[in-house]
């Protein structure tokens, strides 16, 4: 039987592309009004993309791969959805300030438990979970107490986020095709 390819290489590119257009409007270097360009993109590459790559690490036994890309890529399905479906008025978001935060949060504390693994595993998922649950928290926290600082230092964490998840997706590419470590990973 044929070795398989690392699916990682596709979901971390998902995440860290989608990623990083979001938190360029977090962080306030594009106009909010630049967010529903994220929605497509959140659609096709960090939703499915990071799905299909979710349920091709199942298949290789990888339950932290499987479970982190698999939730993430719903991640952007949700927001995604709640962009468009709010945006169309086909559900009333005006008093959801509150409900969006907690929700963010929520995901924060689920990215902490999965950042405990990285503890045994590469140094660049370390860091990918790390700056994660922190950017979560961080537009969590702006989102329930309304405060715009927080928001965009969230949307700064994310930036850096998404930049090391498109620099793992690089080194696994990279790494699979010259058959050794010529990008670093910070393998323990």
């Amino acid at each position: 039987m044929a070795d398989t390819a690392n699916p990682a290489a596709l979901g971390l590119a998902g995440f860290g592309l989608t990623t990083i257009l979001l938190s360029s409007v977090n962080a306030g270097l594009l106009p909010v009004a630049g967010e529903p360009v994220v929605i497509p993109l959140a659609m096709a590459f960090g939703g499915t993309a990071q799905i299909i790559a979710g349920i091709m690490e199942f298949k290789t036994a990888n339950t932290f791969g499987a479970t982190a890309f698999t939730a993430y890529g719903a991640f952007w399905w949700w927001f995604a959805l709640l962009i468009l479906l709010g945006g169309n008025h086909v559900l009333d978001l005006s008093g959801a300030g509150s409900a969006i935060g907690l929700c963010l949060v929520l995901w924060g504390v689920f990215t902490l438990g999965l950042w405990v693994s990285t503890f045994r595993l590469s140094r660049l998922l370390f860091g990918i979970f790390l700056t994660l649950w922190i950017a979560f928290f961080l537009l969590g926290g702006g989102a329930l107490l309304g405060n715009p600082v927080l928001h965009a230092a969230g949307g700064w964490v994310g930036l850096l986020c998404g930049a090391l998840a498109m620099y793992g997706s690089f080194a696994i590419v990279t790494n699979a095709t010259y058959g050794r470590e010529v990008v670093p990973t910070g393998a323990r």
